[in-house]
């Protein structure tokens, strides 16, 4: 498995145009540091509906999207709810439909692998986690299960990137789940704001907390998506400058959590991804010197003798063109 995210490339701007005097530099590369856009995954959730053939279309379809990485859950209703909740509501019984077959995992981890993708998957429980292990790249927490502190010392155990939502929690409770990551040695850390509604309200998104976060914590931070609004996505990618966006994922609108409308569909999430990807690239540097692209007008700008076009040094080569 390999890193959460890419080291920063260290290269430096191009030499193209290398022969060209003064300070220049070329439009076409993104320089080295953070100004790449946040990392975008793919909440597949229970959406693969029990067939292998579905999930790896999931897989297939995110990486065709632009997503940077491909997530599912793994849980057993009987793990993760208390008895005498199965036994007193269908509901959550039926949510036995909803669990990831065991044997699905290794091939899906596979073929994300081949696509350029990074694989993992939320587990729900101790005995989930330790079979995801050797398939995962990093490790999600779910909001519901922050409060579990041995699950997430045991996750930050494995010496893997992990992700923690923090859907209805208070800044308390993401100190005390960051503090175990911290503790139990986890190196590199990522803490997603999150609204547990679904799908989540426009005014209920509070992206300010994005920055709260961060600054609380001085970690990664993001935002994992339940509203499905591109105007959500933009504003925490750029606004508010995520290192991850998590927004669940679904084929056609068949899957087993489409139904409550937090779910996005390849070609509208694909959109929102290339949109902000041209975003990012147009951003460029911080650096403030003329582009190769604006040599040949330089001599044209105003003489700041007499204030017309072009320069007297340029007026006086057109009446001498043999120099």
């Amino acid at each position: 498995p390999g890193p959460q995210k890419k080291p920063a490339d260290t290269s430096g701007p191009s030499n193209r145009g290398a022969g060209m005097t003064g300070s220049l530099r070329t439009p076409d590369v993104i320089p080295p540091g953070d100004n790449r856009g946040p990392k975008f995954i793919a909440e597949i959730s229970s959406n693969h509906n029990q067939d292998l053939s579905r999930a790896l279309a999931l897989v297939d379809a995110a990486a065709g999207s632009g997503f940077d990485a491909v997530k599912f859950q793994l849980f057993e209703i009987d793990k993760l709810f208390a008895p005498e909740v199965l036994e007193a509501s269908a509901d959550h019984r039926a949510r036995k439909n909803w669990e990831l077959p065991r044997e699905f995992v290794p091939h899906l981890a596979e073929r994300a692998r081949s696509l350029g993708l990074e694989f993992s998957c939320t587990p729900f429980d101790l005995d989930a986690l330790a079979f995801i292990d050797d398939y995962v790249d990093f490790i999600k927490i779910a909001s519901y299960e922050l409060l579990w502190l041995d699950l997430i010392r045991a996750a930050g155990a494995t010496g893997k990137p992990v992700i923690i939502s923090t859907g209805m929690a208070t800044l308390d409770e993401v100190r005390e789940a960051v503090v175990a990551l911290r503790e139990s040695g986890c190196q590199d850390i990522t803490v997603l704001h999150c609204v547990s509604e679904y799908p989540a309200k426009l005014e209920n998104c509070n992206l300010a907390a994005i920055d709260t976060l961060r600054e609380a914590f001085g970690e990664k931070v993001g935002w994992s998506d339940h509203s499905s609004e591109e105007a959500v996505i933009l504003a925490a990618s750029l606004g508010w400058k995520s290192d991850v966006i998590e927004v669940h994922f679904d084929l056609e609108g068949s899957g087993a959590e489409f139904g409550p409308g937090h779910c996005w569909l390849p070609q509208n999430i694909s959109v929102v991804i290339s949109k902000l990807k041209d975003a990012v690239f147009a951003g460029g540097s911080s650096s403030k010197e003329p582009l190769n692209s604006e040599v040949s007008e330089r001599p044209w700008r105003a003489d700041p003798g007499d204030g017309l076009r072009p320069g007297i040094a340029e007026r006086v080569k057109a009446q001498h063109p043999s120099g």
